[in-house]
């Protein structure tokens, strides 16, 4: 007899202990297969999972979404509420305001971050099925009774002449049954699978039934979404924003199980807010620091190399890719490093000093800043000291800023008008450069 399925729910970096009524006391994981997900999850940064003798022990990261493992569902939510959290989504990827409707806009109130997604993607779908279906121009080898493009000689030839009433012909048909449209099929399907909302998930196999007959069937991988973006141009710029939200959702479903060459998909969906934050960042310090450039996970070579004649397996070097360089001109003058975990509320963990520690050190003003999310308004910068322990003299100084993503929110929704460009302009350079 199956067991009944237990729900858990949590909020991203959060601890759930086995006590009794938790629906974690008690459990153990069903297979072996199962164990060894759970050992990949937790050595990814996903999800950390704990057999206790008292039951199961979980703990969050900086991922969010919903995975299954065996009869336990683990739904992780965003901090942020849906509505700033969708807004700040479409900002950071550029995702167009599309209008949901009213029951949808409710509905989302409950949703996991992959409904989030879901629904943007079927919004995305919807208008370029309204609009009509992108048609390119696709090679086919076809035995035709009208000829069409041109006669394949080597092909009749390999016939030894004409024995049917038709010809071997190569043609270029203009037709739906392109790259695009079938990684549009694809991610209909991959989204159908993950969504947790009813409603959402009808409507993706909805649209991707509309597909079905004219698109050919892919499976999606690395390459396939690559070569889909390259094809994005001036006549197909309007499927830009979808192949982004089917490469998310594709990256949240791979997982690497241990002693396995192939990626196997997850039970589920967990998301890097980590990469959100970043892509949210980028383009807020792009647009509003006029005067500086921006560079993103630019490696600071020649800081870090083996000592010559002292490398004897010949490995490269570990090479630091801070998440931000400000320039002025070809001047360094500010390394920022973006991390998802409110450092007000939570402590700072050691690797994470140690690595801006060592950004620091790369640069003439020897300070380093992480930059982290928070919504509570009370929340100020604090700066930690590196000094030399024998004469007490600083070395370098990392900068713990951080990131009120409700004034945040507030001020990308405020309209273009003087002064709020203003206020952009200046709260970016409060997160670039901090206050004196």
């Amino acid at each position: 007899m199956n067991k009944p399925v237990v729900h858990v729910t949590m909020t991203e970096w959060e601890t759930r202990h086995p006590r009794p009524g938790s629906g974690l006391e008690d459990r153990a994981l069903l297979s072996e297969r199962e164990q060894t997900l759970a050992g990949e999850l937790g050595r990814s940064g996903r999800l950390e999972v704990t057999e206790l003798r008292s039951g199961l022990l979980l703990q969050s990261f900086s991922h969010v979404g919903k995975v299954r493992l065996g009869d336990i569902e683990i739904t992780v939510r965003p901090k942020l509420n849906t509505d700033s959290l969708l807004n700040l989504l479409r900002y950071a990827y550029g995702f167009r305001r599309l209008k949901l409707l009213p029951e949808a806009s409710h509905r989302l109130n409950q949703a996991g971050f992959q409904d989030l997604l879901v629904s943007q993607l079927n919004a995305e779908v919807s208008e370029l099925v309204a609009r009509g279906l992108h048609r390119a121009y696709v090679p086919r080898k076809d035995w035709l009774p009208s000829p069409r493009g041109r006669i394949d000689i080597s092909r009749l030839a390999a016939q030894a002449g004409v024995i049917t009433a038709s010809l071997p012909c190569t043609h270029h048909p203009r037709i739906e049954d392109s790259l695009l449209n079938q990684i549009l099929l694809a991610g209909l399907k991959l989204a159908g699978a993950v969504v947790s909302d009813l409603m959402l998930r009808r409507e993706a196999r909805g649209l991707a039934a509309l597909f079905e007959e004219q698109v050919s069937r892919l499976r999606l991988h690395a390459d396939a979404l690559d070569r889909g973006s390259r094809l994005v141009n001036r006549l197909t710029v309007a499927y830009e924003q979808a192949i982004k939200i089917i490469s998310l959702l594709w990256n949240a479903q791979g997982i690497t199980l241990e002693g396995e060459v192939t990626e196997q998909t997850l039970p589920g969906f967990l998301f890097d807010m980590n990469r959100f934050f970043q892509a949210l960042l980028s383009r807020f310090l792009r647009e509003n620091l006029s005067e500086h450039s921006v560079r993103e996970e630019q490696r600071l070579r020649g800081m870090i190399h083996f000592v010559p004649g002292f490398n004897p397996r010949s490995r490269p070097p570990t090479i630091p890719r801070p998440d931000f360089v400000i320039l002025r001109g070809a001047r360094q003058v500010a390394i920022l490093d973006a991390k998802y975990r409110d450092l007000w509320e939570k402590a700072l963990p050691r690797e994470m000093l140690y690595q801006l520690g060592i950004y620091a050190a790369s640069h003439e003003q020897r300070s380093a800043t992480i930059l982290y999310p928070t919504t509570d308004n009370s929340a100020k910068e604090a700066r930690i000291a590196v000094t030399d322990p024998v004469f007490g003299r600083q070395i370098a100084l990392v900068c713990l800023r951080p990131v009120h993503v409700i004034f945040l929110e507030d001020l990308i929704m405020s309209g273009r008008s003087a002064g709020v460009e203003r206020a952009r302009r200046d709260y970016a350079e409060r997160l670039a450069f901090g206050t004196s």
